[in-house]
């Protein structure tokens, strides 16, 4: 397998010390792939700024304007928990730039697979506001540039973070042409993402939210992978598979009460996998959005890099999470009703 990332020093450049999202979070990362040996067993992909018309395909101009405005004007905070530094505004353009390029490297055979550590993050990010730490959506915007640039019919974006991506939702919510589906614990922040929100119109049946107890752990969310996203994917037949990649469910995160483990991770990881190879030629691109416990994160990422790379065995020094899982035979009995699914 060829597997690709993408990393530019400018990702750090936006950062707030004391803020759970900071650069210490890709600096943690880095260090471990560098020590691991991953770095040199892969390729890296040079990120670009993205263009302010592939921007605007998702968010409106004059939120990327006033974006723009409060970076130059030395930064501040777009509400409680999202702030702009002074280089924010290039480091998203940037992060957005980079998934890009991850996808063209997909989509042109250059790689096999891709795992973009951009930041800021995305997923929460609206077409006119930021949002839960998120300035553009990477993962958004990486889609429609697929659809666009590449002439595609079916893009699957999954989204394994903690929290539910509600503005990937908001903007996909009556588009046939992507299917979203998220696991995510429910009810948190920022509150979206009960089964019933399906899609709307043209989109109907197009969003597919899993909505998971907290203490939901690594068999749980392997069933939900097996059980929901499989079939699903199966009868999508996407022409690519995006993922937000957060690893804030892992045991220690600081944020979160569910109870994946490394192993779990690098399992889901492997489905992925597995399904992209069977529905469209290999071509998966994930992009990194949360995950705060910094040795965690670390080693939740390079598990993910063994299995694009194809690796047999993960390192998981953290093991299984010490609290017993909670059930989840409910949520994934609604959730194949209202998505039809045996």
């Amino acid at each position: 397998m060829t597997t690709a990332y993408v990393y530019d020093p400018l990702y750090l450049e936006h950062d707030q010390r004391q803020h759970p999202e900071n650069k210490r979070r890709l600096e943690q990362v880095l260090k471990h792939l560098k020590k691991a040996g991953f770095l040199k067993r892969m390729k890296l992909v040079k990120a670009r700024d993205a263009s302010v018309d592939e921007i605007s395909a998702v968010h409106h101009p004059g939120y990327i304007a006033r974006l723009r405005e409060i970076a130059e004007g030395g930064g501040g905070w777009w509400d409680a928990d999202t702030y702009i530094g002074s280089q924010s505004y290039a480091a998203a353009l940037r992060a957005a730039g980079g998934l890009l390029q991850a996808v063209d490297a997909v989509q042109n055979g250059k790689v096999d697979n891709a795992l973009a550590l951009v930041r800021p993050p995305g997923h929460h990010a609206l077409p006119d506001r930021a949002m839960g730490f998120c300035l553009f959506n990477n993962v958004a915007i990486a889609a429609r540039y697929a659809l666009q640039q590449y002439d595609l019919d079916r893009v699957l974006i999954v989204d394994f973070d903690l929290h539910h991506g509600n503005g990937t939702q908001d903007v996909f919510y009556e588009e046939p042409r992507v299917l979203y589906f998220s696991t995510h614990q429910y009810p948190y922040y920022p509150g979206t993402g009960p089964w019933q929100e399906t899609g709307r119109g043209a989109g109907q049946g197009y969003t597919v939210n899993v909505p998971l107890t907290a203490g939901t752990g690594d068999a749980g969310y392997q069933r939900v992978f097996d059980e929901i996203l499989v079939p699903v994917a199966q009868r999508y037949q996407p022409e690519l598979i995006l993922a937000s990649a957060g690893y804030d469910a892992h045991w220690m995160d600081p944020l979160g009460m569910m109870l994946l483990s490394v192993s779990g991770y690098a399992r889901l990881a492997r489905t992925l996998i597995t399904l992209a190879d069977e529905l469209c030629a290999g071509r998966l691109v994930l992009t990194l959005e949360g995950g705060y416990n910094l040795e965690a994160l670390a080693l939740c990422i390079g598990a993910t890099f063994s299995m694009l790379l194809g690796d047999d065995h993960v390192h998981d020094p953290l093991g299984p999470a010490p609290q017993e899982e909670q059930p989840v035979d409910s949520v994934i009995e609604s959730v194949k009703r209202v998505h039809s699914l045996a």
